[in-house]
């Protein structure tokens, strides 16, 4: 398993796949950094020399931000928006959909399983 940026990428997928294991880069961005250094993207990812794998961690290192900083900046983002207390940052608190979408019937990844509340006596029993 050839080992970019302290994450290890599957040695039996391409290339253009297994950089896609790093948190920050997707399909597009792969492509990119593989064509920037010259990687043939059909190639498996145990099949890479050094030579290769180390183009392809110092263009990573250089162009993007990637893994633990990228974790790291989103968190400080979203707790920037809490601090000061804008709508986003409110949803972000509350734990509902940040950006715009309804909530009424949907929204349950968001906002977890179904709390159940017990509905009222109705009339007849009351009686």
């Amino acid at each position: 398993m050839p080992r970019i940026v302290g994450v290890d990428v599957p040695n039996d997928k391409p290339v253009w796949v297994a950089l896609t294991y790093i948190h920050g880069i997707g399909r597009c961005t792969s492509e990119r950094i593989l064509k920037e250094a010259n990687v043939d993207r059909t190639v498996r990812a145990g099949k890479l020399s050094e030579d290769e794998v180390s183009r392809i961690a110092q263009i990573i290192d250089r162009e993007y931000i990637v893994e633990g900083q990228l974790r790291r900046q989103v968190s400080q983002s979203i707790a920037r928006l809490r601090d000061i207390a804008c709508y986003r940052g409110i949803r972000h608190r509350r734990g509902l959909p940040v950006r715009g979408q309804q909530t009424q019937s949907n929204a349950r990844t968001r906002k977890g399983p179904r709390k159940t509340v017990a509905g009222k006596k109705g009339v007849k029993e009351m009686r």
